[in-house]
Parts: structure tokens; sequence; C-alpha cells
């Protein structure tokens, strides 16, 4: 019998031994030593500062401000100690006191705003913002982030560690993690699910601008207990302030402005927020348009994009409430190279996203709970695919061959509760997901659904030592789902209901200062899209003829991941190795034939056992005051067993990468270079096309004023040498097509 049998017996037992140790717990804990309190404060303006990290320098205690910036430690042993702060937007704060046995003493600290950027907690893979790590994450904010503004969130995290890419021309290309693509990687707005179709198809984008986005989280492996059962990958979280979390009293405001030589590309973004003491309201708006592509091949048609993204907000910290409401509007129309020798017809995408989005959180005064936050997102999208024809006589033709019409509802409660028994903070919560979805159109190759799901979920810490630490955690999701028919699909009538879990098992050891392990186990568990099990006809947007199978199950996945991380302030070293083993995994399969009728090549959706395993490397050296050079590889393979066909490789799985970046930052200013090397993928699916290894060198400068606010300028040069190239999950590589050509980028951002 498998681990993963007896996985939620002992889940259920350790459950049950914390809660007979929270029954009696004057027996468990030790008798009182030293205590502290204190708040909070930021240095500048004398406010309280709520939901700040503090820990005691050395070990493994403690906690975090409530909504009044208030603190308490207890049970410290006696002796000098020192407390640490940290909170994004403030400088790190380390404040050395004695603790005197059976005395309880006042401990205040300053903490002080600054742009720098120091270690963040990824609150994605945390929900009690403990920053205790179990898998690898990473934190994009600030200049950081601005630094990456690239037209599509595909692009922007394209390089990082066990992160590629996906594309179909710029505009819908998404991000791709460890070699899994589509509703294995969960995007999310803010905590939620957006609403739109992005994960079910390579021609459909995110909705939502990369310049609006304020903080962007990555976490690589099952992140799948908060989120969704799906998120068998990873998951990515794109964070705006269209709700004010932290505000400055008065008007307030950033202007950014972005142009691109490659496809002479213009976007702009500007926000503006007025707060007060108790309560602060937001505006944003941003724009982007764009023509075709430039490759070292010349130009390549049908890939212009035109966008428009707005919202207002309203953001509320009072009474022991904080939080507020959203309303977001996003307009996407681009192109999709359809036959690049064929001027007159054209594909175009129009989508629609409207969005209601909420969040509130308050401090209970229970004796168990003690913090709550519900989140939710409400959504309306809508997508047209559109077939254009330019007649001899000037008449435009239009025809709607595929259209999607969506509403959706993503919600999530969760309930955080105090250390108790064996128990450090911990998390408990709910989540919903009801969407319907109707699918329309001349060559509307699927029915539509309706899909709903409940879930319950809890996630733990318990302190084994100073320097050891567990987690454990298991969510429980219902769904029910049915098809609903449309002209193409009138007769249809299945239904399906699963009731599945998934869990995860993980330590973080920190033997020494600058050194952290970490390891996770997980099972994850994904329910089989619309088109995967119903897809039967021509897929205008993506240029394929897909076969889906309603008898595919649903897919079970058990998954390692083992990290170690180094800071000795010279250098940072990571280490990040994983293994992830399937069944019934559905694969996007090429059959090597042609549909007649449409001309496009047919894929099949098939299901088999799959294991995915690999690494990533990555390492930042200090040569000198201000030189840093950072180094990075990454590697997966993919490998499935199906029935007729055992042993082969997967399809699109990420070649091999090295990556190099050099930078010398002098305060006022940055200069620097990056060069990354692909390898040849030639462990290909049968009937995957092998592609060739290639490098690209760019460089990249900024500048930095401060004058009336903060202003930084960001000039890039992508792909110098002009390199020609084939990236292998490119989907338009399909089509003969080679990726982008030399492209100069300049970013220009003002904070006031």
């Amino acid at each position: 019998m498998t681990i993963s049998k007896y996985f939620p017996i002992f889940l259920v037992i350790l459950i049950f031994s914390g809660i007979s140790l929270r029954a009696n717990p004057e027996e468990q804990r030790p008798p009182t030593d030293a205590n502290i309190f204190g708040h909070v404060i930021d240095a500048e303006t004398g406010e309280h500062l709520p939901f700040v990290n503090l820990l005691i320098k050395g070990t493994r205690i403690g906690t975090i401000t409530d909504a009044t910036g208030h603190y308490i430690l207890a049970n410290l042993p006696p002796g000098n100690h020192t407390l640490i702060a940290q909170s994004m937007g403030f400088a790190r704060a380390e404040v050395e006191f004695e603790a005197i046995k059976d005395q309880t003493i006042e401990v205040d600290v300053y903490l002080t705003p600054t742009g720098i950027n120091l270690e963040e907690v990824v609150l994605t893979s945390s929900p009690t913002q403990s920053g205790f790590r179990y898998q690898p994450d990473a934190v994009f904010m600030g200049e950081k982030l601005q630094r990456r503004s690239e037209p599509s969130f595909g692009e922007m995290l394209n390089g990082q560690p066990g992160v590629a890419m996906r594309s179909f021309g710029s505009a819908p290309a998404r991000p791709v993690i460890r070699g899994m693509d589509g509703d294995r990687i969960l995007v999310l707005e803010n905590g939620e699910r957006m609403g739109d179709i992005s994960e079910t198809s390579a021609d459909h984008a995110i909705s939502l601008d990369p310049l609006v986005a304020s903080r962007l989280e990555v976490v690589r492996g099952p992140a799948s207990l908060l989120y969704g059962s799906s998120a068998l990958g990873g998951v990515i979280n794109l964070m705006t302030t269209d709700i004010p979390d932290q505000w400055d009293s008065g008007v307030t405001g950033v202007v950014s402005g972005q142009g691109a030589t490659m496809n002479n590309m213009g976007a702009g973004f500007g926000r503006l927020t007025y707060g007060n003491d108790t309560w602060a309201t937001t505006a944003r708006f941003a724009m982007r348009q764009a023509g075709n592509i430039t490759t070292p091949d010349g130009v390549l048609p049908q890939t212009s994009m035109n966008n428009y993204d707005g919202a207002l907000g309203w953001g509320i910290n009072r009474n022991n409430l904080v939080g507020g409401l959203s309303f977001s509007l996003s307009d996407q129309t681009f192109e999709i190279p359809e036959e690049i020798e064929d001027e007159d017809e054209t594909i175009e995408i129009r989508a629609r996203r409207l969005s209601f989005q909420g969040r509130f959180g308050t401090n209970l005064n229970g004796n168990f709970f003690d913090q709550a936050q519900w989140r939710f997102n409400a959504s309306h999208f809508f997508q047209q695919e559109v077939e254009i024809e330019f007649e001899d006589d000037g008449t435009i033709d239009e025809d709607v061959e595929l259209e999607y019409d969506q509403y959706a509802l993503s919600t999530t409660l969760t309930l955080q509760h105090r250390p108790r028994g064996i128990f450090a903070r911990g998390a408990m919560g709910f989540s919903f997901l009801g969407q319907t979805l109707d699918v329309g159109g001349d060559e509307a190759y699927t029915p539509g659904e309706q899909r709903f799901s409940l879930a319950a979920f809890t996630f733990q810490e318990v302190p084994l030592s100073n320097t050891l630490r567990l987690q454990f955690g298991i969510r429980l999701d219902f769904q029910s789902s049915k098809a609903l028919s449309n002209e193409l699909f009138p007769h249809i009538n299945m239904s399906r209901n699963t009731v599945n879990y998934s869990g995860s098992m993980g330590l973080n050891f920190r033997p020494f200062e600058g050194v952290e392990i970490g390891g996770q186990f997980a099972r994850s568990h994904r329910n089989p899209l619309v088109e995967e099990l119903f897809a039967d006809g021509a897929h205008l947007g993506a240029g394929v003829y897909e076969v889906g199978n309603p008898d595919l199950k649903d897919e079970i996945g058990h998954g390692g991941d083992l990290f170690l991380r180094l800071n000795s302030g010279i250098i940072e070293f990571e280490l990040a190795t994983f293994v992830n083993d399937f069944r019934n995994y559905i694969v996007f399969q090429p059959t090597g034939l042609v549909d007649e009728q449409s001309g496009y090549p047919v894929f099949e959706y098939m299901e088999g056992s799959a294991v995915l395993y690999g690494g990533e490397v990555s390492a930042a050296l200090q040569l000198a005051p201000g030189l840093t050079l950072q180094s990075g590889i990454d590697l997966v393979q993919g490998r499935r067993t199906f029935d007729d066909a055992p042993n082969e490789n997967l399809p699109f799985i990420p070649p091999f990468r090295f990556n190099n970046q050099i930078e010398y930052d002098f305060e006022r200013a940055w200069i620097g270079a990056s060069f990354m090397a692909v390898a040849k993928q030639d462990r290909v699916a049968p009937e995957e096309d092998t592609t060739e290894g290639y490098s690209l060198l760019g460089f990249q400068a900024g500048y930095r004023l401060n004058f009336n606010g903060r202003h930084v300028i960001i000039l890039r040069v992508e792909n110098a040498l002009d390199t020609k190239y084939r990236d292998h999950l490119s989907r338009i590589e399909d089509r003969n097509f080679v990726m982008p050509g030399r492209n100069i980028n300049l970013t220009y951002r003002w904070f006031f």
C-alpha cells in the first residue's frame, strides 16, 4: 500500500491529537518565564501599523501585530534577545531587549517607510504570513516589477527559475511552470480566480494588463489548499491596489508610459488615490496599442493588439474592519496569425471582462479564532473569435465563428486561529466557485458548461524545535458539472459529480542563520475541462482540430519538492528539485492527421500515467559594491505511459535553459546585460516538431530621480543581435513562424 493511501488517515490523527492537546492547554504550556508587549509604529507619522511580522532572532518565536498595531509575546526564555520587525513598504528594524523572569516589559518598534524591497513574505503560499517556506516561491513588486514590464504576464515571467511561457503572439502569452500549462497553473487576481478563460486554450489571453499589477507572486509546486484543487503546477497571484490596503493622507498617485519598437507599441497607465484617516478611494486607467510583430524574417501579420483597462475602488480601515470593494472593466482586441501568405483574411479575438471584487478582514474576540478574512470576485466574461475577410470591392465580411459568455463567482472565507497546544498560528476556511459558460458561434466545437464546487481546507504549522517546523494541510472538494447544449451539441445531456481531496505535508529547517531547507509532499487532483471532455471540431483561434474524450477521469498527482537556500550577504544561492507522478494525466496530443475540411492538424485529448521531474539552480554573487552577477539553470523532463504507446515524451516540455545577468547599480542609476542560452529540444512527443537551440543577448539601463516624487526610467534592448529562433512552447511555431526580433523598450514611471 502506498504512502498516498495512508496520507489522509495520518492527517486526521494529527489534527485530533492537536485537539486533544488543546483541550488541556494549561497542562501543555511551559511555566511562564518572561513576556513582552508593545506597538509597531510608523517612524514618520506616528501611526500604529497593523499586520507587521515580528520574530525573535535566532528562534521561531513570532507573531504579527493586530489591527491597532499591538502585539504580545509570552513565555520567552530570560536573557538578551533581538526583536525583528518587517513589513511591506518599510525597512526592516531590529530592537534589542532583555527578557526578565516573571516580568512583563514594553518594547515598541519604529519602522521607517522605504522604497527598498527587502525579503518579502509570499502571502500566496503562507496564509498565516509566517514567512516559513515549504516550496520554492518568489515575489516581484516595486522597481523589481517595473523592470520586467511587458505586454503580457507570460513574457514578464519567462526566464524566471522554472517559469517559461506559452505564446501565440504577445497578447495571449501565458506562464508555464515546470512544464505544466492550462488550468494546472492557477492565475489569480488578488487571491481569487479571475473569471476569464485564459487557461483553456493557447489563443486566450489573461484579462488584466501587466501595468496594473502592484505585486506579483509565484509559487512553484502544488499550492492547491487555499486556491483550488487544480493547481498541480503552481500559482501565480496578480495583486492590484484596486482595493486600497495602505494609503497616505491626501492625494497620491502614479503615472507610467511604455513604448517598444518591435511592434510599435505604446502603453500608458495612471492611478489616483485619495485617503484620510479611515478610508480611501482610488481610480485607475490603462491602455495599450501595438501593431504587428517584427521578426528577423520580416513582419508577422495579424499580431496586433488593442487593450483598455479601468477600475474604481474603495478601502476602509476603521472599527476593527479592514477591506473594501472595487469594480473593474477590461476590454481586449488582438489578432491571431492564421496564414501568413493570405493578407485578405485575419482572425480577431474580442474579449471583455466586468469584475466586482471585495475583501474584508477583522479581528475576532474568540479564544480560538482571532482573525477572519472574506474575499470574493464576481465576474462576467464575453469573448468572440471573429473571422474577417477583406473583399476585392473594399467591403469587409465578418463571421463570429466562436463565442463565449461566462458568469462566475469565486469566494473564500479564511479563519486564522491563535497558537494552541502543539500548533502555531493556523488557518481554516471554505471556498466556493460557481460558473456558467455558454458557447456559441458558427464553429462552436464544444458544448457549454455549468459548474460549481464547494471546498473546506485547513493549513497548520507545528514548531518541532527552534530550527525545525512542520506544515500540513488538507482540502476536501465537491464538484458538480453539467454540459449545456448549443446548436452543434443539441442533445448533449451529460453531468458528473466528484468528491476528492488534496493534501500536503512539509518541513522547514533553518540550522544556521542564512541557511534554509524546505521540502513538501503533496497530493492534488484536477477535474477535466469541458474542452477535454467534449471537443469535436475546428478551433479557429488555435488553428487546430480538437477531439475530446467524455470518458476522461480526474487527474491525480503525487509530488515532492525539495529546496536549499543560502544567503551569506555576498552570495545568494537556491537549489530546487521536484518530481510529480500523475495518474490519468490528460495530454493535448498531436495525431499527425489533418482535417480535410478546415486544413488544421488534428489534436486529441488523451490520458495515461505521466512523470515530470527536474529542478532549478539560481545564484546571485556580489562581485563588488553595487556589482552583481546572477546565473540560473532549469530543466524539466516529462514522460508518459499510455496503453498503446508506452514510455513516450510528453509534448510541449520546455528545453534546458541557462540564464545570466550582470548589473552595476550606483544608486542613482544602473546598467546591465543578460544572456540566455536555450538548448535544442529533441525530447519530443510523437508527431511533435523538434526545435533548435538558440542564444539571446540583451541590455538594460535605468535612472532614478527624486523630484516632486520618485521618477524611474528604464531602457531595455531585447534580442539585441536580432537572432532568428523558435520557442518550443510557442503555438505559432506549429505554423512555421519565428519569434520576435530586436526590440528596444522604454518605460517611465512617476510616483507622487
